[in-house]
């Protein structure tokens, strides 16, 4: 055995030796580069964050202050559908990961074959030897690839980046899922101020009927002022059956997101306000740290450009070292000893002569593929530059709008007290309370509305800015994904 063992260890000392000074194929990579601007353009309800000012990483949604909204994003991470499908994907990509890293690695097998042999008196060239006998074997084979010319390591390289990219991918979808609870919520919230306000105007608008009616029955007015009263309380009550099932659609969506059944789910109304939070967007240069889309693109340009390496080693003569050995007696007392002994080692050495194109095919496939994901790249962070400015300029125009509509709506209210003054004194016809009472309701809707679009731009802003997200999270594919819990605390879904 000692005869087998010493040439076995020599030539894996030698292979790991070629291995050592094996090289990469693939082009030295570097991160595709980006138009970027010093500071943002627009101007509105925001700061710019200092280097510990930062979006939170524990739940940046309860910048917001709604416990219910905490409690629907734990509900999201524990049970919704599609975040538990990107982690699969995720988990497969780090499969994938070990897949192509077993190939830095020798291949060993082993094997029994005791059997009872016939041979056929008719097989061609048949000499002598016994039609039945034993045959005994019991032996191993070493395969080891390598890698002069990097495949193997770039296949690695580029596995890692995938799972990286998956890996940002899921934090990418994890925070499109909040940001959509989080948008539904707000809109919800908004329609839930609505019902309360078209409540308040139904009662109000009963009221005025019961005055036309008391005035028409003395004599007062003609009948046209109960009509159009009665026409004012209709429309009033028939806003107010659209606004609910408008709130019945969004509660349904939110059930969806937290993973419950839209028949058994509810929300209860909630009146309170939404305070406005203020924004951290730092400076454009960390916006490429700070969403997962972008590191989730990034990260395909490098598995592209490794794949390229891949590619490129096709062209050169792959070189494996064997070795296999056992023992092997067609008597079953005698397969222990030495004389059964019998070994094989030595290298493999293959080059193609022609395929037809198809290396040549492969590389250019591979840096087309690697151009495509830099233009993908650069196309991913140019939309997130447009997506903040867009939600900085809502935010900034939004404000001012809301400051002018609430002016608007007060000054309806106002005209509403001296329409119904001025007409109960008989100085003017129910068209003009009508017409000021609609322009208040009118006024004040648009005022929640503004309100509403406003929160729902900040939050979209938040989406844009990458939610507290960092690429650090990157840094180890083996690491379990966190997914963000309410509590302050951290979890990883079970695998």
């Amino acid at each position: 055995m000692a005869e087998y063992a010493t040439p076995f260890a020599r030539a894996f000392l030698l292979a790991g030796s070629f291995t050592l000074s094996a090289c990469s194929l693939a082009p030295v990579y570097t991160v595709p580069p980006t138009p970027q601007a010093a500071q943002y353009r627009g101007t509105g309800p925001w700061v710019s964050a200092q280097p510990a000012d930062q979006l939170r990483r524990d739940g940046w949604w309860k910048i917001y202050g709604d416990p219910q909204l905490d409690d629907l994003q734990q509900r999201l991470l524990a049970n919704n559908t599609d975040l538990a499908a990107a982690l699969a994907h995720y988990q497969e990509a780090q499969a994938f990961v070990e897949q192509v890293s077993s190939g830095l690695f020798p291949t060993i097998n082993a094997g029994a074959s005791p059997q009872r042999v016939r041979q056929s008196d008719n097989r061609p060239l048949r000499v002598g030897g016994p039609n039945n006998y034993n045959s005994a074997t019991l032996g191993g084979e070493i395969d080891y690839d390598l890698d002069l010319w990097g495949r193997v390591r770039d296949s690695v390289v580029a596995g890692k980046d995938d799972a990286q990219a998956s890996k940002a991918d899921l934090a990418s979808v994890q925070l499109s899922l909040q940001v959509q609870l989080a948008d539904n919520y707000i809109r919800l919230r908004g329609l839930d101020q609505q019902t309360k306000l078209l409540d308040e105007t139904v009662v109000a608008f009963a009221r005025a009927l019961q005055l036309t009616q008391t005035l028409h029955g003395g004599g007062i007015v003609s009948g046209l002022d109960v009509s159009r009263a009665q026409t004012q309380l209709s429309s009033a009550k028939s806003q107010l059956s659209q606004n609910l099932a408008q709130r019945a659609l969004i509660e349904h969506a939110i059930a969806v997101l937290v993973g419950a059944s839209a028949s058994e789910f509810t929300l209860a109304q909630q009146t309170t306000p939404i305070p406005l939070p203020v924004i951290p967007v730092g400076v454009p240069s960390t916006l490429l740290q700070r969403r997962p889309d972008i590191a989730a693109a990034e990260r395909r340009v490098a598995s592209a450009n490794a794949k390229i390496g891949v590619a490129r080693a096709a062209y050169f003569p792959s070189l494996t070292l064997s070795a296999q050995g056992g023992l092997q007696s067609a008597v079953y007392s005698n397969l222990l000893s030495a004389p059964s002994l019998y070994w094989a080692i030595g290298p493999q050495l293959a080059q193609y002569i022609f395929d037809g194109g198809l290396r040549h095919a492969r590389l250019q496939s591979a840096k087309a593929a690697t151009n495509e994901a830099g233009a993908r790249y650069r196309g991913v962070v140019l939309s997130a530059f447009q997506q903040i400015e867009d939600n900085l300029s809502l935010l900034a125009d939004l404000g001012t709008a809301l400051q002018e509509q609430r002016d608007a709506s007060d000054a309806a209210e106002h005209s509403v007290d001296l329409a119904l003054n001025r007409y109960k004194q008989g100085a003017v016809g129910y068209l003009d309370v009508v017409q000021a009472q609609t322009a208040q309701l009118d006024a004040q809707r648009s005022v929640l509305d503004l309100q509403t679009r406003q929160l729902s731009a900040n939050v979209q802003l938040v989406h844009a800015l990458g939610g507290g997200w960092s690429s650090e999270e990157l840094a180890n594919t083996d690491a379990a994904p966190v997914l963000v819990s309410t509590d302050g605390g951290a979890r990883a879904k079970p695998d």
